[in-house]
């Protein structure tokens, strides 16, 4: 227990320093797109990076190469996360999953109503709304850098047990998510990249069943599985995801006179996360945080994305975590985080509304209107920060309260 305290301290350490470049590249980024320069910024990250030949185009834009590709990483650390804690961590058994699991189903249902309905009712009419709708998942999500990174902030003043429990709720919360893009936000599937996919998935699950060990031929068969899974009309990212799953989290035991073994995937795990959190993720912010205010039209402000987005993220996430935990823990179904008071898991719930990574992303699936992704960027901000600032006074307030 007292090691996976000190993990979880230095985890959230980490994430601390990580939610500092975020808000450095955020920052940059809206600087730079409200700047007389401004129009550089979308020149920028269109730019091509790649073969450009009268109509002959191979390569990708540079925010695709950060969307698609980097992201990647990304999602190969998430799933990285998934398996370990799945396997041998705070989500490895019945009771330690059952109430983050809950938190987490309410946090993303609950947030997507309050879309629909704000949706609903601000459009002019159903088939106004249909398009806009399309965006229902984009507050979902919870920002798993941000949310711990400001629940650090907060020191000794909040117990173990609920930085634990916020964990396990944003790991499963993050799986959420990567299930929504799989199934929603998918292009016309290509069957045959999907079988050249399913085959190389095969060959990196052999490579696991074989018992290797060394990255290098994960590593070449993920980037020809990135390839077919960006051809196959599934997103691209979520290639990192099924490497993670075949990357071996047992190692054979080692002879008494060699040294303790580290399973690949904690290598993996381990190399990785620094790349993500201090590069991939405030390159995803540079290239997509960008949101200019020159010249917006009231009809922007007025936005039923942007509205939808701040309420599913304030309202709906602060709603649907803590009512869902409030009654999975009156029903009996799992026991309250130890020494945590229902008021720091209101504050909490209300740090759950912090969306930023992945509900830019998803908004940049659901929606191709630039009017209306850069509605939906200013809800995103608006929310995570109001999120962030709200929960962080609560939660302060409450543990003063406490020690007093």
């Amino acid at each position: 227990m007292a090691t996976q305290t000190r993990s979880l301290k230095r985890f959230i350490a980490n994430e601390q320093a990580a939610v500092l470049f975020l808000l450095v590249a955020t920052a940059v980024a809206l600087l730079w797109a409200n700047t007389p320069w401004g129009a550089s910024y979308e020149r920028f990250w269109e730019s091509w990076v790649g073969l450009a030949q009268g109509d002959l185009r191979l390569g990708l834009s540079l925010r695709h190469v950060v969307n698609d590709g980097l992201m990647a990483l990304f999602f190969l650390n998430v799933g990285c996360e998934l398996k370990r804690e799945g396997l041998v961590g705070e989500l490895s058994s019945g009771p330690q999953v059952r109430l983050p699991l809950l938190a987490a189903l309410g946090g993303m249902i609950v947030p997507a109503l309050f879309y629909i309905g704000v949706n609903l009712v601000m459009a002019p009419s159903f088939e106004a709304a249909r398009p806009l709708l399309r965006g229902w998942a984009t507050p979902t999500a919870t920002d798993i850098a941000f949310a711990l990174g400001v629940f650090g902030f907060l020191g000794s003043r909040v117990p173990t047990s609920l930085r634990t429990f916020l964990l396990a709720l944003a790991v499963l919360d993050d799986l959420g998510s990567v299930v929504l893009i799989g199934l929603f936000y998918s292009a016309g599937l290509n069957w045959i990249a999907l079988g050249a996919a399913a085959l190389l998935m095969a060959a990196l699950w052999g490579l696991n069943k074989k018992g290797v060990t060394a990255f290098t031929p994960y590593a070449l068969l993920g980037v020809a599985l990135w390839g077919v899974v960006q051809a196959s009309g599934i997103h691209a990212t979520l290639a990192g995801l099924f490497l993670a799953s075949a990357l071996p989290l047992r190692m054979p035991t080692p002879a008494p006179e060699t040294p303790r073994l580290v399973p690949l995937l904690s290598r993996v795990e381990t190399s990785l996360h620094p790349w993500v959190a201090y590069i991939v993720l405030p390159l995803f912010a540079l290239a997509n945080a960008g949101v200019s205010v020159q010249g917006v039209s009231a009809e922007t402000l007025a936005s039923p994305v942007l509205w939808g987005i701040v309420a599913g993220l304030l309202g709906g996430k602060t709603v649907g975590v803590f009512s869902a935990t409030w009654l999975a823990v009156k029903l009996g179904l799992s026991p309250k985080p130890r020494g945590a008071r229902w008021r720091q898991i209101f504050g909490l719930s209300i740090l759950c509304g912090i969306g930023f990574t992945m509900s830019l992303f998803i908004s940049l699936l659901a929606f191709t209107d630039p009017g209306t992704i850069a509605a939906s960027r200013m809800g995103i901000l608006a929310g995570s920060t109001v999120s962030a600032f709200v929960g962080y006074l609560v939660l302060r307030g409450v543990s003063q309260k406490a020690e007093a």
